[in-house]
């Protein structure tokens, strides 16, 4: 098997993206679903795991790896992003790895080395009683793969839509993060907040990062002034 530490790829998870930190009331079934399947390997379907950019499929799968991890298990979560600009012997020796996790498979629609990698891959894991997860902005049958046994390979397996967070959702997920950093922030600055940036986890993150660092720097607590003077709003 390859060692990880050779995978020319950031590897390195997220510390702060958990089953846990995932807020979001009507996707915890997926969540569950999640842990059994990594608690109890040997199910050799796979998940797919499909929905709108934003909705906290990359958060999911990291997520997996940490669970996996937490109980002694192995893990890795590697992106397409990244995957597509390299060879496919890359996922040479990733069977021998418990929870493996491929994030945004319709990057490599149409490119039929990568399309046949991954199902061989796929079946290399299920012969090992390993778990494959995989992301797609798309459904199996929307996400333009052309080689017919990836997609009903995919299609076999476990296939989940991730539902896009709500306003109240991303206000907790925001609260849990704040907390997490072991920030307080007063309800009306939270709502200033979100009437005057997107509302995009990964746009509100940013800000909460920004807000966090210039808090420390400059010994201030997160008030709505603040947030003006850092953020530069109005």
């Amino acid at each position: 098997m390859k060692e990880l530490a050779q995978l020319p790829l950031a590897v390195q998870l997220p510390d702060d993206e958990t089953f846990d930190s995932f807020v979001s009331e009507v996707n915890q079934s997926i969540v569950c679903q999640l842990k059994q399947l990594i608690e109890q390997l040997g199910n050799d379907k796979g998940f797919y795991l499909f929905g709108l950019n934003g909705a906290g499929k990359s958060h999911l799968l990291h997520a997996s790896c940490v669970f996996a991890e937490s109980l002694s298990k192995s893990s890795l979560c590697l992106s397409f992003s990244e995957l597509q600009h390299l060879s496919v012997e890359v996922l040479d020796g990733l069977e021998n790895i418990d929870v493996v996790c491929l994030d945004d498979i319709h990057l490599i629609s149409g490119n039929v080395a990568w399309e046949q990698a991954v199902f061989d891959l796929f079946n290399r894991m299920s012969e090992h009683d390993r778990l494959l997860i995989i992301s797609s902005t798309q459904s199996v049958q929307n996400s333009g793969l052309n080689l017919p046994d990836l997609v009903s390979r995919l299609s076999w397996g476990f296939v989940e839509q991730i539902k896009a967070l709500s306003d109240e959702d991303k206000i907790r997920a925001f609260q849990f993060r704040a907390k997490q950093r072991g920030l307080i922030l007063q309800e009306d600055a939270i709502k200033f907040l979100f009437n005057r940036i997107s509302r995009e986890m990964k746009c509100l993150l940013n800000c909460l990062e920004q807000l966090d660092n210039a808090s420390i720097r400059e010994q201030r607590k997160i008030t709505i002034p603040f947030i003006k003077d850092v953020l530069q709003l109005n």
